[in-house]
């Protein structure tokens, strides 16, 4: 879009898309490895395998819904602006990650334990639709023409 960005705005532009991806990931990563300790907090005792094979399955949901994340905060950076599109879609992984921390076990609220982490991964997998899609524009649209391939492709070095 615009040719006449310094070489340092355009690398400050991926240095912070990409971070942005990075801690994205990041969050996704943790639940995938604790998903073992997750499913003995937020599911029944009695069957391990029914509990891992459920939190496996809201970790995928954030997977699903990431294609409507795209959707939705693609838009959004349309109408408001890419940069607290971003912002937004990295505060929304960020509390969906710090709430399932605090969210009570099975044993203190019941079925409402694992409903409220899967509401919470849902958000998490908005938030990186949107985030991914989103950091991909903004640098393209601060690269040349002839560097916007290479210039996007740090993002996903992070991811």
């Amino acid at each position: 879009m615009n040719n006449a960005v310094s070489p340092k705005i355009i690398r400050s532009v991926i240095a912070a898309s990409s971070v942005g991806t990075m801690i994205e990931w990041y969050d996704f990563y943790i639940f995938g490895m604790l998903a073992k300790t997750i499913s003995t907090q937020f599911f029944p005792e009695g069957n391990s395998t029914a509990a891992l094979l459920s939190t496996l399955a809201i970790f995928a949901a954030g997977f699903i819904v990431r294609p409507f994340g795209a959707l939705v905060f693609g838009r959004l950076g349309d109408l408001i602006g890419r940069k607290y599109t971003f912002l937004l879609t990295l505060v929304l992984m960020g509390g969906s990650t710090f709430l399932i921390g605090l969210v009570p076990g099975y044993k203190t609220i019941g079925i409402a334990a694992p409903l409220l982490v899967l509401l919470l991964r849902l958000v998490q997998g908005l938030a990186l639709g949107g985030e991914y899609g989103g950091a991909a524009t903004y640098v393209a649209e601060h690269s040349p023409a002839n560097k916007r391939g290479y210039y996007t492709s740090w993002i996903q070095t992070t991811a």
